[in-house]
């Protein structure tokens, strides 16, 4: 298994409406990952919402991936998710953007890509309602291999038009692009993007065992790839949960029995409205549940995995479980609630010393391996070239002659 983190400017309470706080936060979150480059993490991943205050106000990760990438050397860092209602951007850009962050990160982006989540957010972008974006997202995402590999790209669809040939640029740097991703919640969502050969990012909000059909699903549909999305095949399922690792057991333990834990949850049954809410189905501003927290039901809550919680041998064992259902890539979101800043970066030196390396022996990514087998889909130009173009002249400091 790998191993990875997940921010999305989280900021709850009075935080979110301060732009001092505000700052303070998104910086945080994205120093965790270049601390997190230094200590065995394979993926930094951040989110993108519109709209959701103190959820996320990660609006915009693109700049903050470049600014990540900038200060690493071997993270991979990925979008989770890009949305993409076509009211909201032409899908044009979603391919100019992933490509250009290809070159920056020297191919370490992943491009995680889905429907968008909920109606407040998706009626952001000129009303678009959720039934759309299904066929929203099936129309975009099997274009966007054809934008990064043809020089004339044109089309005329249901949700958007290029009305005549153009060569979108740049195209992602050397053999293949981008490893593709979908975010998925139901078993029919894990057997589609394992029918597309993509990876499947999924959301846990409920024990991790429960979770073993859907990754089934989407196993069974990975060996028989009917639909190829891209150039190869990213035969991935990546798993978010919470994570509690600290030297002190015993802290990392009141930590998860803290009032206040499970705002965040309270928040999520609120905004993703198209998605099943949690088991206690609160919803903000109701204040989540404090059940009176005792170390046998802290005990149950571990072992049933709804959360990782004490030192790191003990955080390596609870691994065990996200590696019996069949993950391949485990994400802990930060921040955690509860844990002080100065915990969450102790939390990432710890696991990413003492657990990591009892799972993920092999320091090549996953998507690294499967674009190695990258194969070109569709030919360089799909129209007839224009007569008269012939150039005679250009600069001398042009990066190749002309014919080279």
């Amino acid at each position: 298994m790998e191993f990875g983190i997940f921010s999305n400017g989280y900021i709850p309470g009075p935080a979110a409406h301060d732009s001092e706080m505000e700052h303070t936060e998104i910086m945080r979150e994205a120093g965790y990952a270049v601390l997190a480059d230094k200590h065995n993490w394979k993926y930094a991943w951040f989110g993108e919402h519109h709209g959701l205050v103190e959820y996320s106000h990660m609006s915009a990760p693109a700049p903050v991936m470049g600014w990540v990438a900038a200060q690493t050397t071997q993270i991979h860092v990925g979008s989770a998710i890009t949305s993409f209602p076509t009211t909201k951007e032409h899908p044009v850009r979603f391919a100019e953007r992933a490509a250009m962050l290809d070159h920056v990160t020297n191919n370490r982006f992943e491009f995680g890509t889905g429907r968008g989540a909920g109606s407040h957010e998706l009626r952001t972008f000129n009303g678009v309602e959720a039934s759309e974006t299904k066929a929203m997202w099936d129309e975009v995402i099997h274009e966007i291999p054809r934008m990064w590999e043809v020089k004339d790209y044109q089309h005329h669809g249901e949700h958007f038009n290029v009305p005549t040939p153009h060569n979108i640029l740049p195209k992602p740097y050397g053999l293949g692009h981008p490893p593709i991703w979908v975010a998925c919640g139901n078993p029919a969502t894990f057997a589609k993007a394992g029918s597309h050969g993509i990876g499947a990012i999924a959301f846990n909000f409920e024990p991790i065992h429960n979770l073993k059909g859907r990754v089934d699903s989407y196993k069974e549909a990975a060996e028989n790839v009917t639909d190829q999305i891209g150039q190869y095949q990213n035969n991935n399922v990546m798993m978010t949960n919470a994570c509690i690792c600290l030297e002190d057991r015993d802290r990392a333990r009141e930590i998860a029995k803290t009032k206040g834990r499970g705002y965040l949850v309270t928040m999520v049954n609120m905004y993703h409205d198209t998605m099943p809410k949690s088991p206690d189905a609160i919803v903000w501003p109701n204040a989540p549940v404090d059940p009176g927290w005792t170390d046998e039901m802290l005990d149950m809550a571990i072992e049933g995995g709804y959360m990782l919680c004490g030192n790191p041998e003990e955080v390596a064992q609870q691994v065990e479980a996200y590696q019996s259902v069949g993950c391949d890539q485990v994400v802990f979101g930060l921040p955690v609630e509860g844990m002080q800043h100065e915990e969450i970066e102790e939390m990432i030196e710890l696991f990413g010393k003492h657990v990591i390396p009892e799972y993920d022996k092999d320091p090549e990514h996953s998507t690294t391996k499967y674009r190695k087998n990258a194969v070109r889909q569709y030919p360089d130009f799909e129209h007839p070239l224009p007569d008269g173009i012939d150039v005679e002249i250009i600069p001398e400091t042009a990066l190749l002659p002309l014919g080279g």
